[in-house]
């Protein structure tokens, strides 16, 4: 364990998600969701703060989640601000992070669009915080074009996935030929062959819009649409750091 080393923005960002996580815990055990305060919600929800774009990279849904963003951003994350540096690792982080948002946000505003005409309803949802009820108030959808909208403007985007697969990306674009042991494949499997499929399951699953499914597809494809921009941008073609894995 003396030997395990964590440089200091991962590190500092593990701690900060896990605090976010055990006040998460704690205020819903006093009856408070901490995610409609913290998480990001569409732009036209009443729901929707100035701090949330910041602030939701910090939740989780759940013991899983977190488990596995936060296993991802020490694997993979220590790798890349030893490379990087710490300024430039903290700005991919929250940049990615944000690309997320954006693009799920772009997602959504195009539903509504579809579902309203128009991607600014300021009368389309009301919640009322008192009996926690929620009203479609636009006529002429259908039940489940209202469920549809109702999600829109209510549900809470969490989560730091999208900078996740923003640091994946930037991985398999950076050490192509580094072996993974993934779950329920019994040989190591290089990174640029484990990535791209990965994106294409997160693409296919966004399009297909499974009933049930609340994972945030477009977001994870945002954080790796960015996270490949910029590796593009930064790649240095006389960079032998780390060259086991190049």
């Amino acid at each position: 364990m003396n030997n395990i080393y964590i440089p200091p923005v991962v590190k500092n960002l593990l701690i900060i998600n896990i605090l976010f996580f055990i006040a998460t815990l704690y205020f819903q055990s006093q009856g408070t969701r901490l995610e409609y305060v913290l998480g990001a919600f569409y732009f036209d929800s009443p729901l929707a703060k100035p701090w949330q774009p910041i602030t939701y990279m910090f939740m989780h849904g759940g013991w899983a989640h977190i488990f596995f963003n936060m296993f991802a951003l020490y694997s993979f994350g220590t790798l890349l601000e030893s490379r990087w540096g710490m300024k430039k690792f903290i700005i991919f982080y929250l940049i990615t992070g944000l690309g997320a948002l954006a693009l799920q946000l772009g997602v959504q505003a195009f539903e509504t669009y579809q579902l309203t005409g128009s991607i600014f309803n300021p009368q389309a949802v009301s919640v009322d915080f008192g009996t926690s009820m929620v009203r479609a108030n636009v006529k002429g959808l259908d039940n489940e074009q209202i469920g549809k909208l109702i999600d829109i403007y209510t549900t809470p985007m969490v989560g730091a996935s999208g900078a996740i697969f923003g640091l994946l990306v930037a991985f398999g674009m950076l050490y192509p030929n580094a072996e993974l042991l993934i779950m329920f494949i019994p040989v190591p499997v290089k990174a640029k062959y484990i990535i791209p499929v990965y994106i294409l399951v997160e693409l296919s699953l966004g399009v297909a819009q499974i009933q049930g499914d609340s994972i945030a597809h477009y977001a994870h494809l945002g954080g790796a649409l960015i996270g490949f921009i910029l590796v593009k941008i930064w790649k240095d073609k006389n960079d032998t750091f780390y060259t086991l894995y190049e």
